[in-house]
């Protein structure tokens, strides 16, 4: 695992609003990630508020915990996405009843990649639900009802579902069509306005000046 403190205030620098995938390829809340660093992304999250972030993990317990106390101050916002992966009855819908019991304001689910029929299962305070199919070589299969029973619990429960892909070795091919559509379908995104230059200088100033006084988050200019 590495930790690349320089990364955390690019936001600032960021003249457009952007959706942010934080930490795309790894994990937030993996348990070596000291809890003071997962503290400083948050408070350029809550900050930056002109981006929507979306922040989605496996280690749900860690995150329900976390939300539950030192981070509620990003739990309440409305700009912050908090998501779990739910790939499986066994391991995957555990992750949402930690998510629900999680403080957020807005949570989503990545149904990704959908392994199995999950079910029929509570999807009271969930705010999206992403599905998607495996790819790559060796990608499992993933079933055209396993898809239809989350897409129809979702319109069921007024959830946002989005169809991803159907994966597989070419997903190109398969494409992402459901039924002869697609499902684009987002929770509703908060707009705030953007602060001039001399502002976010200053915001991005303040900021490295309190991680440069925290031994694990050094941010050099």
């Amino acid at each position: 695992m590495r930790l690349v403190p320089e990364k955390l205030t690019e936001p600032f620098l960021w003249r457009s609003p952007k959706l942010v995938f934080v930490n795309s390829m790894s994990d937030l809340f993996q348990d070596g990630v000291p809890d003071d660093y997962i503290e400083a992304v948050c408070r350029v999250m809550v900050k930056a508020n002109w981006h929507t972030f979306q922040v989605l993990t496996k280690r749900s317990e860690r995150l329900r915990e976390l939300l539950s106390g030192r981070l509620r101050f990003a739990a309440e916002q409305d700009h912050i996405w908090w998501g779990v992966s739910v790939e499986d009855q066994k391991y995957g819908l555990p992750r949402v009843i930690d998510l629900q019991k999680a403080p957020a304001r807005v949570r989503f689910l990545s149904v990704e990649p959908l392994l199995e029929n999950l079910g029929a299962f509570d999807l009271s305070g969930i705010s999206w639900a992403i599905v998607g199919g495996e790819s790559g070589p060796g990608a499992r299969p993933m079933h055209k009802e396993w898809v239809v029973s989350v897409r129809d619990q979702c319109h069921e429960s007024r959830v946002p579902f989005f169809f991803k892909q159907w994966g597989g070795v070419r997903k190109a091919k398969r494409g992402r069509l459901l039924d002869g559509r697609t499902y684009d379908e987002y929770p509703r995104r908060v707009a705030s306005p953007i602060p001039d230059r001399a502002s976010c200088a200053a915001i991005l100033d303040s900021f490295r000046q309190v991680f440069s006084r925290r031994p694990l988050i050094q941010i050099t200019a």
